[in-house]
């Protein structure tokens, strides 16, 4: 089973940019399909961007479409979520989450339920 650590959370203004990051490890496969959700208080769990460890493409939910990019450096064993022109409703906890396999898949990638491995959480706080 992978370990997945996060961070880069902060409290930051409207407008503002936020990196996190995610180093994962203890994945033997060649593809690993990563994801950041986020949830804020009293909210579903919310897909916000994936990748393919090892391959392509990037899947952004319509929320952050525009203001998001999702990156991995293999090399580091790390995955990013670039996040910017921040808004008060980008408020949450985000976590990384993975699961081994070859493709994340448009229309699967942002069901929670499909990912064994998760990462604590790093809180995102943004203020008007």
């Amino acid at each position: 089973q992978g370990h997945l650590v996060e961070s880069g959370g902060a409290s930051v203004h409207a407008g503002g940019s936020l990196r996190l990051s995610c180093v994962f490890s203890g994945y033997n496969a060649n593809f690993i399909c990563m994801a950041w959700f986020r949830q804020a208080p009293r909210k579903q769990r919310e897909g916000v961007a994936a990748l393919l460890v090892g391959g392509t493409p990037n899947y952004y939910a319509d929320s952050v479409q525009g203001r998001a990019k999702i990156s991995q450096d293999k090399a580091k064993s790390t995955m990013y979520l670039q996040m910017n022109a921040l808004k008060p409703e980008d408020t949450a906890i985000y976590y990384c989450a993975a699961v081994e396999r070859t493709f994340c898949g448009e229309t699967e990638w942002y069901y929670p339920g499909q990912y064994p491995d998760w990462g604590q959480g790093t809180q995102v706080t943004v203020s008007p």
